[in-house]
């Protein structure tokens, strides 16, 4: 009673035949064809994995540091680094 056998499968091929019939199955699954193509076509022109082609690390700006202050190093930011107002 859990699985079918070859005769129900046949049965349920031949019902999807007559209802659907051969010319729709077909064009079912050309359809289905270029929609995995189109697909595959755009992953394939994806803008973000084409035009990241640098390997080397960003250049970091270097911080200046001033004479101790009171115990302290006074940390310059360098001029990337300033907020602005």
């Amino acid at each position: 009673m859990g699985s079918f056998s070859l005769f129900h499968w046949l049965v349920v091929i031949l019902v999807i035949m007559l209802l659907f019939g051969r010319g729709k199955i077909s064009d079912l699954m050309g359809d289905m064809a270029k929609g995995i193509n189109s697909f595959k076509k755009g992953l394939a022109d994806d803008p973000v994995t084409t035009t990241h082609t640098s390997t080397a690390p960003p250049q970091i700006a270097p911080v200046q540091v001033a004479p101790v202050q009171g115990g302290q190093p006074v940390v310059h930011p360098s001029p990337a680094e300033t907020p602005r107002s």
